[in-house]
């Protein structure tokens, strides 16, 4: 393997192979805010948050939210409100990073961290992109099932074709892959919008779901389910590239400007994904808690929607989750490339990267291990890998030496500390939970 050269706005998350050189995509695709006006433009800076937001509504999102909303009715609808908080501080930082340097998080690590600190970083990176790989993997394989009949095998195969074509977009400028992102993202919020306007629920007992309360280890177990769910590591490290020299500011006022209009792309993508994924709770407590046998896999959820609600509904289900697969799996492998390139200045073609963090999903859909209980396992596995993108992202974007004049307030720095010792202190507990060490 050979040091790349210099990553192209947006990151440089593809193979160089395929994509075009560095310049060219700076002619193709990049902005100058000083030369542009009106909506058009102001539009035009707006994209970025709705590639990361893919990732909150992923396959694994929809086990953890279904097998929440079964099990425990509407009680969970807190975690979910607190993680798409969480979220949207913390993909503000990962864009303010890109946006204050020029350059996306990893490589900013492996600036200012030891060798060790950033090989150890990028291991566990490595790691995390194959449990990511494994939900979107996953889900499209049963969503392809589930409307086509593909043994899920063959359809894990074809997931892996269709985001190879959605990222090849990537070569026509970044433009065109954010807007076939987003137009996966609004078959996914049609497709909750549409059942929960057929199902309905009761706004009273939903709201009484909104006031902390957990019941029991298997309880905490889905909540930090959930909570890895929705807050990805990877796309911690995506957002950042995504918004590296997307546009070129040419001083300090100009880089404020493009903050605001960053916050502006984040509350506005993570609010759609904070939807759906409410949407998703509240239609399986509504329809499933309480009513017959648990409903504890996606495809049992599927024959749910079916013979409650009928065959309208359950393909809208079906058509939602093969949206979130094909999407997250394309944006899951240019985030993988991002986090190769930018911590230790390496690229692998992306077929070889794709085998490799795909190989654990397609030996589980080969074996024939239950894929709605690998879904919450791996997002659990995500959640963990969250304090190490979280922790580089806090102590960067509070220096004034790496961010300029957008170094954090220290209210920012501070709330960031608290969300990352939450994430942290979570896990540790469900560590000793799990081992028997103290009792829930």
């Amino acid at each position: 393997m050979n040091a790349p050269p210099p990553a192209p706005p947006g990151g440089g998350a593809a193979d160089a192979a395929a994509l075009p050189s560095p310049h060219a995509l700076r002619q193709a695709g990049q902005h100058r805010l000083h030369t542009r006006r009106g909506f058009g433009a102001r539009m035009a800076l707006l994209g970025p948050a709705f590639v990361a937001c893919i990732a909150y509504v992923d396959p694994g999102n929809f086990a953890t939210n279904i097998a929440g909303g079964s099990k425990y009715g509407y009680m969970l609808l807190w975690v979910l409100l607190g993680a798409n908080l969480m979220a949207m501080l913390i993909q503000n930082l990962s864009a303010k990073i890109g946006i204050a340097t020029g350059r996306n998080l990893p490589e900013l690590a492996r600036e200012h961290f030891p060798k060790r600190v950033t090989y150890g970083l990028w291991i566990q990176a490595e790691l995390i992109a194959m449990a990511t790989d494994l939900a979107e993997f996953v889900g499209a394989a049963i969503a392809l099932n589930l409307l086509f009949g593909i043994p899920l095998l063959p359809a894990g195969l074809i997931t892996a074709v269709a985001a190879f074509a959605i990222l090849a977009l990537q070569s026509r400028g970044y433009r065109r892959f954010e807007l076939a992102i987003i137009g996966f993202l609004a078959v996914i919020l049609m497709g909750f919008l549409y059942d929960t306007l057929r199902i309905g629920f009761d706004a009273g007992d939903a709201a009484k779901g909104f006031v902390p309360k957990l019941d029991g280890s298997d309880s905490l177990l889905l909540a930090v389910g959930i909570l890895g769910a929705t807050v990805m590591p990877h796309v911690i490290y995506l957002h950042s590239a995504l918004t590296q020299n997307r546009v070129h500011a040419k001083d300090d006022a100009e880089k404020r400007m493009l903050l605001r209009f960053n916050r502006i792309d984040v509350s506005f993508a993570m609010g759609i994904a904070g939807l759906i994924n409410m949407s998703m709770l509240v239609i399986a407590a509504s329809l499933f808690f309480n009513n017959g046998p648990e409903v504890d896999t996606i495809e049992k959820a599927h024959q749910g929607f079916k013979d409650m609600v009928g065959p309208s509904a359950a393909i809208a289900f079906a058509l939602a989750l093969l949206a979130s697969g094909f999407a997250s799996s394309s944006v899951g492998t240019y985030a993988g490339q991002v986090v190769m390139q930018g911590f230790i200045a390496r690229t692998i073609p992306l077929a070889l990267r794709r085998a490799i963090t795909m190989a654990p999903a397609l030996v589980v859909l080969a074996i024939g291990v239950d894929p709605t209980k690998a879904l919450v396992i791996s997002q659990v596995v995500l959640s963990f890998g969250i304090p190490f993108a979280l922790i580089p992202l806090v102590l960067l974007t509070r220096r004034k030496d790496v961010m300029g004049a957008l170094v954090n307030r220290p209210i920012t720095t501070a709330v960031a500390a608290v969300v990352a010792a939450i994430i942290s202190a979570l896990n540790v507990f469900l560590l000793l939970d799990t081992f028997g060490l103290v009792s829930f």
